[in-house]
C-alpha cells in the first residue's frame, strides 16, 4: 500500500499473540495484492480491466466496493471510488485493512493495540491500567511539532486519521474535476470508533474545504475533526475538546 504499518501489542499469551501478529501481518500483505492499483495482476486491475467480474474476485473486494459505495453516498459525492473512469479504492482500503488488523490482534486476548498504517491509527482496548492511548496530530505548519493530541480515554475503539498535503505534497483528487484538490486546508484530522470511516471522512473533508467540511463533519455521529487552514486558522468540531488531552 505503498507506507508502513506498525504494531504495538500490551499484554496477551505471547505464543497467541505472535500467531495473530503474523496473521495480521499476512492479512496486509494479502490486502496489498488483491488491491493495488499499481500491480497489473491484482484483482482490483484486472476487475478495472473488465477481465473478471466482482463475483471473480475474493469475498474482500466486494466488501470494500460496498463500504465505498456507502462513503461516496454520505458524503454525497465528495469521496469517490473511481479515478479517471476506473475502479480505484485506494481512499478507503488502508484504512480498512489497518482496522481489520487490528481487531486479528485483538481476538488473540490482548488489553491493547495499537496499528499504525501510514500515520493513520486504529486503537483497541488500551496500553495499561488508568492509561488511554494517546495519538499525536502533526503540524502541518511547524515540522516535527504537534498540533494536538488525542486521547482514547472511556473508548474502547477510536481511530484517528488525517488527510493533507504535509506529507505526500498534492494528491487528493477533487471528484467533480479529476484534478487536485484546491482548497484552504493543509489537513483533515478525523477522530472517530472506526478507521475505515475516519479515513475515508477525512479523505473527503480535506476535498470539500473547510467551510462546508467543518458542517459535514459536525453532521456525522461519533466524529469529530480537527481542520487546519493554510492560512495557519485552526477549526475544529464541537466536540473535539473532550478527545484531546
Amino acid at each position: 500500500m505503498g507506507t508502513v504499518f506498525s504494531f504495538d501489542v500490551r499484554g496477551g499469551e505471547p505464543r497467541a499473540v505472535q500467531v495473530a501478529l503474523a496473521a495480521a501481518i499476512a492479512g496486509l500483505h494479502k490486502v496489498n495484492e488483491v488491491f493495488s492499483t499499481y500491480r497489473e495482476n491484482s484483482q482490483i486491475s484486472r476487475l478495472a480491466r473488465g477481465e473478471i467480474s466482482v463475483a471473480d474476485c475474493d469475498p474482500e473486494v466486494a466488501e470494500v466496493l460496498d463500504l465505498c459505495a456507502e462513503a461516496e453516498r454520505v458524503s454525497e459525492g465528495w469521496f469517490s471510488h473511481t479515478y479517471q473512469g476506473q475502479i480505484d479504492p485506494t481512499g478507503l482500503v488502508k484504512g480498512w485493512a489497518a482496522e481489520r488488523a487490528a481487531r486479528t490482534v485483538t481476538a488473540a486476548g490482548v488489553s491493547g493495540v495499537s496499528v499504525n498504517g501510514g500515520g493513520d491509527v486504529q486503537l483497541c482496548g488500551a496500553p495499561g491500567p488508568q492509561r488511554p492511548w494517546r495519538v499525536g496530530v502533526s503540524d502541518p505548519l511547524r515540522p516535527g511539532g504537534l498540533a494536538a493530541v488525542v486521547s482514547a480515554a472511556g473508548a474502547d475503539e477510536l481511530a484517528v486519521a488525517t488527510s493533507g498535503t504535509a506529507e505526500r505534497g498534492t494528491h487528493i483528487v477533487d471528484p467533480r474535476t479529476g484534478r487536485s484538490a484546491v482548497t484552504d486546508l493543509l489537513a483533515v484530522t478525523v477522530v472517530a470508533p472506526n478507521l475505515t470511516w475516519a479515513d475515508a471522512w477525512a479523505t473527503a473533508a480535506f476535498a470539500m474545504g473547510s467551510r462546508q467540511a467543518l458542517s459535514w463533519l459536525e453532521s456525522l455521529p461519533d466524529v469529530e475533526a480537527l481542520l487546519i487552514t493554510a492560512g495557519d486558522e485552526v477549526r475544529c468540531t464541537g466536540g473535539l475538546a473532550r478527545r484531546l488531552g
